[in-house]
């Protein structure tokens, strides 16, 4: 009898001081979850998936051909270095992974160049690249890559309560995201010129800090909305058409957009004409690569 008492005292005691621990938690487990609280990372968005049809682009002159695949695997790499250099840099500038591509005029080829510059962005192995469709009147590239009429940047910026990284899609390149425009909308201009602009780019930017945002743009003579969305990015590359786009309308599309941004004028189709004939050498400071898109856009 005495023994069972005895028995049943200590079980009692045990038992109190486990409640004890578990409500005071063990010294281990606090100190693992004190670790654990800082480098927590936001869950991330689910993408939606879109398949890239590369066959679909080239016959649609938005991929050079097979023959001249090498050739122009330079030429982007030589566009793309100094940006990416510039993005990584350590000048602290968050701004500077803001990149946007645009054109003078209409027809300059700045679709094609938007497109193949991403695809070369995509192959680096320390960043990521986020193609965004800002040409919201057009939506070029959402149609070309068969995203259009998905929601897109147009929605979040109408809708404050859509997280922007919901509309992302991913797809079968590696490192490579998209953002559809969405559906054409009135007010486009006055929408990118919104405080919601401001966190949609922030949100954008903030998620990832090797991801590099790619806008393709309106053309800056023909589009107020190109003009608006020109002072967001830290970086901005300038296309122009060999024997398309005339000097001057370069000349009024560089008066568009900060200089100190402003990281290089890339000549598009060069082949159709010597570059000196072009006077393209009459803008000091700005280099150039010939690309000859079947269709530019």
């Amino acid at each position: 009898m005495i023994l069972s008492v005895i028995e049943n005292s200590l079980e009692r005691m045990r038992r109190a001081g486990t409640t004890s621990k578990e409500a005071s938690g063990t010294p281990t487990a606090a100190r693992n979850a004190q670790r654990a609280e800082p480098i927590a990372l936001e869950p991330r968005c689910a993408h939606k998936h879109a398949l890239i049809d590369f066959a679909r682009l080239r016959a649609a002159g938005y991929l050079p051909d097979k023959s001249e695949e090498r050739r122009f695997a330079d030429f982007f790499h030589r566009i793309k270095r100094p940006v990416i250099d510039r993005a990584l840099g350590t000048s602290g500038a968050d701004d500077a992974r803001l990149i946007l591509l645009s054109s003078a005029l209409p027809g300059d080829g700045k679709t094609f160049m938007a497109l193949n510059l991403a695809f070369s962005m995509a192959r680096e192995r320390d960043v990521s690249v986020l193609l965004v469709d800002g040409d919201l009147p057009r939506g070029q590239v959402s149609r070309v890559l068969g995203v259009q009429g998905e929601p897109g940047v147009l929605d979040a910026l109408q809708d404050s309560r859509l997280d922007v990284e919901s509309l992302i899609f991913d797809t079968d390149v590696p490192g490579l995201e998209v953002l559809p425009a969405g559906p054409p909308s009135e007010g486009a201009a006055e929408l990118i010129a919104s405080g919601r602009m401001r966190e949609i780019v922030a949100r954008l930017n903030g998620r990832n800090s090797r991801r590099l945002i790619l806008f393709d743009s309106p053309p800056l003579l023909v589009s107020s909305e190109a003009r608006v969305l020109a002072q967001i990015p830290g970086q901005i590359v300038l296309v122009a058409r060999a024997g398309h786009t005339p000097r001057t309308a370069i000349v009024d599309a560089i008066a568009c957009v900060d200089k100190k941004k402003l990281q290089g004028l890339v000549l598009n189709d060069a082949r159709a004409m010597k570059i000196d004939e072009y006077g393209y050498s009459d803008y000091p400071g700005y280099g150039g690569s010939g690309e000859a898109g079947s269709k530019p856009t």
